[in-house]
């Protein structure tokens, strides 16, 4: 009998130092679900090459891996400076210019390229600059300038990040270039695209109309990276197919001090309105150098398994880093020390709940049923993945395995901890023709064995979409 998978899934960022199929390969083997590709970096051609070597090295591998394509968004940033970079002091005056050329920064004044930025800010403001390494305050708006006084100086190099503390900008949240990704995306067939600085429901709704428009039926998971959104978090929840916990702008928006409570808030959210949610971040940053992680960044990720997180994602580490698969190695094996845990094996999660929906009540309650009972493991027979989603959101040691003829739906639950996909081409089958066939699979696969308790959910006819049954069978 096989070990089982670990629940949390890992999210790999593909870059330099993963753009060949051996690197793919070992990441996946390593334990990567998901790979992502960050939009913010690279041409159109770069991330189609990078999503056929992922699809290449899932199936030489008999696997199932979805990937994730994330929209650059509003990112707004300095221009460039005449020598690269330049050393602020503090109390020095330094002016951001909307009006000055992109690259005619010096030690005095640098161009934005957010034009309306002057009319975001006012008097008193903190601006934060390069993930908040550098802090100004703002004494005057003058028609497009922005003269400041630096309160933390150090060195401020071309196109660094500005932010401002507290949120509040009104840039929108899919620039024209978002827009020419999202065709890419959808081109390149993704499973999940990101959508960075959603402010309200309303920018999430409006990305799924242009995702729509493109008959595409990827998902969308909404990045909260700014203040305004958390205090409308479960209104994006409810817009979003799934939700980052984008722990760089918005900790620098909302202070650091705030972040943690604000990631448990938003991971709990997200599970009791049934939405998948990812950790991501800094998570193992310092094994872009080195070979092992810190003991913070062991307790960091460990924290997120806890906390009910679906995903845990990987950036730079794996992107740039000098041991991407190292590093998803030590992910893997905190994500299962953290799984080891009691308190992420059960839930009482909406057991008060009266459910409106039949797919919903059997999720529920084969969940119940099966944490309360000898069960080796959980069956759903799904056509959109969506009852898997729901049995995902109750914290359980017992596997949950997705059988479905659609592959997009197979890639898209590789997202939802404890949830592992099967190819499963069961249509026209009557439910109990297809358990027999299910279970002739899972066999085969190594899961189970003679004597084995499982559980079992589909409809009366497989392959519709409807799930209204539940048996509990022996093997």
């Amino acid at each position: 009998m096989q070990q089982a998978p670990k629940r949390t899934k890992i999210i790999s960022t593909l870059g330099p130092s993963t753009s060949d199929l051996a690197s793919i390969k070992g990441l996946i083997q390593a334990g990567v679900s998901l790979v992502r590709l960050n939009f913010s970096h690279g041409k159109a051609q770069d991330h189609i090459d990078r999503a056929n070597l992922v699809r290449q090295a899932a199936s030489e591998l008999g696997v199932q891996v979805a990937i994730l394509a994330d929209l650059q968004g509003p990112k707004i940033r300095v221009s460039r400076f005449k020598n690269k970079k330049v050393i602020l002091k503090k109390g020095q005056e330094f002016i951001l210019d909307a009006d000055l050329g992109v690259d005619e920064g010096d030690e005095t004044q640098v161009g934005i390229d957010y034009k309306a930025l002057p009319r975001d800010v006012k008097s008193g403001d903190l601006l934060l600059l390069d993930d908040g390494r550098l802090e100004f305050t703002v004494n005057a708006v003058e028609g497009n300038q922005i003269i400041c006084t630096v309160d933390v100086g150090g060195e401020l190099s071309n196109n660094k990040g500005i932010n401002k503390q507290g949120g509040g900008l009104s840039a929108e949240a899919l620039t024209d270039k978002d827009k020419e990704d999202l065709k890419t995306a959808v081109q390149l067939d993704a499973d999940y695209i990101a959508i960075s600085f959603p402010r309200t429901a309303q920018d999430m709704e409006y990305a799924r109309s242009l995702v729509e428009a493109e008959n595409s039926d990827a998902k969308l998971v909404a990045k909260i990276e700014r203040a305004e959104a958390i205090e409308v978090i479960d209104d994006i929840i409810k817009a979003s197919d799934a939700v980052m916990v984008a722990r760089g702008d918005l900790g620098v928006e909302i202070g650091d001090a705030e972040l943690p409570a604000a990631q448990k808030h938003i991971i709990q959210r997200a599970r009791a309105l049934d939405k998948a949610v990812i950790t991501a971040t800094q998570m193992m940053e310092s094994m872009i150098h080195n070979s092992i992680p810190t003991r913070a960044e062991v307790f960091d990720v460990a924290n997120a398994v806890l906390d009910g997180t679906d995903a845990v994602m990987l950036s730079a580490e794996t992107a740039t880093g000098e041991h991407p698969i190292g590093v998803v190695q030590a992910m893997t094996r905190i994500c299962r020390g953290a799984e080891r845990q009691r308190s992420t094996q059960i839930s009482g999660h909406r057991v008060e709940c009266f459910f409106h929906r039949v797919d919903e009540a059997i999720a529920m309650s084969a969940m119940y049923a099966a944490n309360h009972m000898d069960i080796k493991a959980i069956v759903a027979l799904t056509e959109s993945g969506h009852t898997p989603l729901l049995m995902s959101r109750i914290r359980s040691g017992i596997p949950i395995y997705a059988l479905s003829r659609n592959k997009k739906t197979l890639r898209q639950v590789c997202l939802y901890r404890g949830v592992y996909p099967l190819e499963f081409a069961n249509a026209n089958y009557q439910f109990d023709t297809a358990s027999v066939e299910a279970i002739a699979l899972l066999k085969q696969q190594g899961i189970l064995k003679s004597g084995d308790k499982i559980l079992m959910t589909g409809g009366d006819i497989a392959g519709t979409g409807h799930t209204n049954l539940m048996k509990i069978l022996t093997v």
